[in-house]
């Protein structure tokens, strides 16, 4: 085996990020002429690998075990080190969520072994991936190219690949035994992981209303959750409109806000400063509305429109119901 990829669960559902992360395996898989296979955890998980199981992957490993019920960094890392150890892939996949950014660096230390964490992309360079991620911001990309002994440990950020790039096939499953005692296990999470801070989780969101500045004010905004609603999407914002205290900080898109990558991503208002632009820049579809017709976000627009924000929201919201009706 090449590559062995980390898949996470939420809610009895793999993780949207792990099928990206599967793709990204598949893809490397192909360069290197190698085959990849798929690790879960947990404490009952056979239906979550069934869900995987149709993909074009050599194995899905289950490993079941009572102190897996539950996420802790702990557990995690020894069930990981113990099946690398055991299967000795070349490659540890993972996507980079805050789960695999808690306990991979662990499993790194414990094989002393490197982790490149935070790639958008690879390409192959004499037979070997070249890995790169984003530094300063977004404003310069770094290549990092594995060296010393397997296994190198990989995450990718949200929407390097796409989850409907997963190629479809006949995965087997395998149940794998790890050893676990609770002396191991120092630290135990109260309540399931969540991926934001408060209840607005717009990694999984597939449609993503956002604004900026341009809205104006924040009495403006219940103009813009009508259009959401209409829409049946979620609302994310810019910076500014968190430091102004108009939405909550878990609406907030960027280097320090929540990664997206939906399917849709309307921009109202927002100028497309870097710092946004590197939280949302994997959205399939961008469409734009700003009055600026200079702003740096139509650089990044499938369709956009100049014009005010103000007199196009209502206008879009009723050309939307009416379309649905």
């Amino acid at each position: 085996m090449d590559i062995l990829i980390f898949l996470e669960h939420r809610k009895d559902n793999v993780h949207r990020m792990s099928m990206e992360a599967i793709a990204a395996g598949q893809a490397m898989a192909k360069d290197l002429g190698g085959s990849a296979a798929a690790i879960i955890l947990g404490d009952g998980t056979d239906e979550l690998a069934q869900q995987v199981s149709g993909t074009n992957l050599e194995e899905v490993m289950v490993v079941n075990h009572s102190l897996l019920g539950g996420y802790s960094a702990d557990g995690y890392a020894q069930a990981v080190r113990q099946v690398v150890e055991a299967e000795q892939p070349n490659y540890v996949i993972a996507g980079h969520t805050y789960q695999a950014r808690d306990f991979l660096p662990k499993v790194s230390a414990m094989l002393s072994r490197p982790l490149m964490a935070d790639n958008v992309s690879y390409r192959m360079e004499n037979g070997s991936p070249v890995f790169t991620r984003q530094v300063f911001q977004g404003k310069m990309a770094a290549d990092s190219k594995p060296t010393g002994e397997a296994p190198w440990i990989i995450t990718f950020q949200s929407a390097a690949f796409q989850e409907d790039a997963v190629e479809s096939g006949t995965a087997e499953i395998r149940a794998v035994d790890v050893t676990l005692d609770e002396s191991m296990i120092r630290t135990k999470s109260e309540e399931p992981f969540q991926e934001a801070a408060g209840e607005v989780d717009l990694s999984a969101a597939s449609l993503i209303v956002a604004i900026g500045r341009g809205i104006g004010k924040e009495e403006n905004l219940p103009m813009v959750q009508e259009l959401a609603d209409t829409l049946g999407a979620q609302i994310g914002s810019s910076r500014p409109v968190v430091d102004a205290g108009w939405l909550p900080p878990d609406h907030q898109i960027g280097s320090s806000g929540q990664t997206v990558a939906p399917q849709l991503y309307l921009a109202l208002g927002i100028s497309g400063a870097i710092q946004h632009v590197v939280g949302m820049k994997g959205a399939r579809n961008v469409i734009v509305i700003n009055k600026d017709p200079d702003a740096p976000i139509f650089e990044l627009a499938d369709y956009g429109i100049v014009g005010d924000i103000l007199e196009i929201i209502p206008k879009l919201t009723e050309a939307i119901r009416a379309a649905k009706n």
